[in-house]
């Protein structure tokens, strides 16, 4: 009975990897034949039909999940709008702010340039008009180096020796008086202005015909002094430079280039001369451009 021999069944062997693939490719493939059918059928069939009432039922049972999701997503949505939204606007605020700087750098440069064709465009006019001193040859510079302070009363031009000017050469804004050379360089000079307390200009008024000198006075202001008190000088008239009277004894200026207007007139029991004040009609406080008056012919 030991000996006799007990016949077992065989074990079933596990699908191999090959066979589940095959089962994985073939449901897959059940699949997508099934949608295809449904996707047909849907199409082909009438708008009433059973299928479209199957599809409608499971619609309406879906309709609760699909309304909670929506809910459950939206603050999720309307916070990533937010951050899309708020990086959106800063980057658009840095981006406008930039553009606000480039104008406004433009428009000051814009304004500048405006300034500098004033006064250029005064500087040739006088140049090409009747009044300008036919003895005289103008160059034309800028000014690189304006007053410092209400104390300085000089400036630096970008002409020098080497563009033809000469020391004690008049120098004008358009038809208006600004100064004198005081010191040149090669490429550069220094103006000193009408308001230095050591400048003097023989000045004469057209209109009275009186003569006089022009020069700083108190307070800084410019005078025209020497002026006798019988002399008759009105509040407004024009003072342009006198000029040469003797040939043996030249003047530095030309005559007719207008100094200013005088600003006011008085007179004192004691003093011996008018009180003149004088209002130059060169802004010397904003000079951009300056034209010097050299000699045609050496003095």
């Amino acid at each position: 009975m030991l000996a006799s021999s007990v016949q077992r069944s065989k074990p079933t062997p596990y699908p191999s990897k090959a066979r589940s693939a095959l089962i994985r490719r073939a449901v897959v493939l059940g699949l997508v034949v099934v949608a295809l059918a449904l996707v047909t059928i849907s199409f082909r069939s009438p708008t009433a039909g059973a299928l479209h009432s199957v599809q409608g039922a499971g619609s309406t049972a879906l309709r609760p999940f699909q309304i909670a999701a929506t809910r459950i997503a939206q603050p999720f949505r309307d916070a990533y709008e937010y951050v899309h939204g708020l990086a959106n606007a800063k980057a658009e605020n840095k981006r406008l702010r930039e553009q606000n700087r480039k104008l406004r750098a433009q428009r000051l440069h814009v304004a500048a340039l405006a300034a500098k064709e004033q006064n250029l465009a005064r500087i040739l006019h006088f140049e090409e008009g009747r009044t300008f001193p036919r003895d005289f040859r103008p160059v034309n510079a800028a000014v690189i180096t304006p007053p410092g302070s209400p104390y300085t009363h000089t400036l630096t031009i970008d002409a020098g020796s080497s563009a033809g000017v000469r020391l004690n050469s008049p120098v004008v804004n358009g038809p208006a008086l600004v100064g004198i050379v005081s010191n040149v360089f090669p490429d550069t000079a220094v103006v000193t202005l009408l308001t230095d307390d050591n400048h003097y200009v023989a000045a004469f008024d057209p209109r009275t015909r009186v003569r006089g000198m022009v020069h700083t006075g108190p307070g800084g202001t410019l005078i025209l002094d020497w002026v006798q008190k019988q002399l008759k000088v009105n509040a407004g008239d024009a003072l342009v430079t006198a000029g040469t009277r003797t040939a043996r004894y030249p003047d530095l200026y030309p005559y007719g280039i207008p100094i200013g207007r005088v600003s006011s007139v008085g007179a004192t029991d004691t003093a011996t001369f008018l009180q003149v004040q004088v209002r130059p009609y060169a802004n010397l406080d904003s000079l951009d451009a300056v034209a010097v008056l050299v000699p045609k012919k050496p003095r």
